[in-house]
């Protein structure tokens, strides 16, 4: 056998099973997103599965609480049922042992027995006519699990205390109970009644002389500027107002009540028929003859030397005319209140003789 024979019989053996030396980019990049398009399809359905366990598992651990809710419900419902059962009988068994009457039987309903009559004097309302009335009241008409008696009772309470509530107070300032006095009837009286409904009028004049007062004062204010209104000496202004009208609420309460103090009554009547003859100075002495009095004041040393100074003495007498107003605190504020609308009173509405200005 010559040497070629050999050779292709050699390369005959081999060329079918020799691999490629050399491969192409795109078989490169094909090999490439396969291996990659499977180890993502892996890892989606590994994913998947982890999100199936889990989901499983959660679902049966909201089971399983579930049931445990609905088992201690379930428990916790027959122990009260139980411990209801046992204060019934040792109750039962001591009414007995007592010679007391027994227990009535509990309705199947929490609205009360509906065959217990109503109280003597109260007359039953039919159903329909009765959620009229409670829609006319701007009520529900049904609640839950609401019986008849149980409407009824609850229209009945409604009623009352809308009969019993309070009375309707009018506008102004300070709401008060009291009627309004026209401006022209306003004028106070020179004495002071002792007829109890002409004092009840001039509760009423007094209440509505300083409704006025402090209304004009308000609007007084809200017609300024607004720099005015900025200013550090308009809000206090302001607030001033605001400080006056609350203090005199108290002073508004006993003109309702008409418990005023005569020792008090008197001079705030004197005080304010003086604003109202606008002789603001005679007002401002009656203010200072009420909150100060006739009172000696020490003004400086009263003690220079060993010996006593004249009429020391009545500095610690407690005289006719001392004054001991200003003590109390509610006192003290709604009469300082008072001076406030003295001097808004008199820029308000000045006097015809300038010498009743007050300072």
């Amino acid at each position: 056998m010559d040497f070629a024979s050999l050779m292709s019989k050699e390369i005959s053996k081999t060329s079918g099973a020799a691999p490629k030396k050399y491969l192409k980019r795109a078989e490169l990049e094909a090999e490439r997103e396969a291996t990659y398009i499977a180890s993502q399809k892996a890892m989606q359905a590994e994913r998947e599965e982890k999100a199936a366990r889990k989901r499983k598992l959660e679902e049966e651990e909201a089971a399983r609480s579930q049931e445990r809710e609905a088992k201690r419900k379930r428990l916790a419902e027959e122990s009260r049922r139980r411990r209801e059962e046992e204060e019934e009988k040792k109750e039962r068994a001591r009414r007995k042992r007592l010679g007391l009457p027994d227990l009535p039987p509990k309705a199947a309903d929490g609205g009360g027995n509906e065959d217990t009559p109503l109280p003597e004097g109260e007359e039953d309302i039919p159903d329909a006519n009765l959620i009229t009335k409670l829609r006319a009241l701007n009520e529900p008409a049904i609640l839950f699990g609401e019986s008849h008696r149980s409407r009824l009772r609850r229209y009945r309470r409604l009623t009352n205390t809308a009969e019993n509530s309070s009375p309707a107070l009018t506008p102004g300032p300070i709401p008060t109970s009291l009627l309004p006095v026209p401006e022209a009837d306003m004028k106070l009286p020179a004495t002071l009644p002792t007829d109890p409904a002409d004092l009840a009028f001039l509760y009423r004049q007094l209440a509505s002389y300083f409704t006025l007062i402090l209304t004009e004062w308000e609007i007084a204010l809200s017609q300024r500027p607004e720099s005015v209104k900025g200013s550090f000496q308009g809000k206090a202004a302001y607030t001033a107002m605001v400080q006056a009208r609350e203090n005199m609420r108290p002073l508004f309460r006993r003109f309702e009540r008409g418990d005023l103090e005569i020792g008090v009554l008197a001079p705030v009547v004197e005080i304010v028929r003086a604003a109202q003859e606008r002789r603001y100075v005679d007002a401002n002495d009656g203010y200072l003859t009420l909150s100060i009095g006739k009172a000696a004041w020490p003004i400086g040393v009263t003690m220079v030397g060993i010996h006593e100074r004249s009429a020391r003495e009545k500095l610690h007498e407690s005289g006719k005319g001392q004054a001991h107003i200003m003590s109390d605190e509610v006192t003290r504020k709604f009469l300082q209140s008072i001076k406030r609308c003295l001097s808004f009173a008199q820029t308000r509405w000045p006097p015809e003789d300038q010498l009743q200005l007050m300072g």
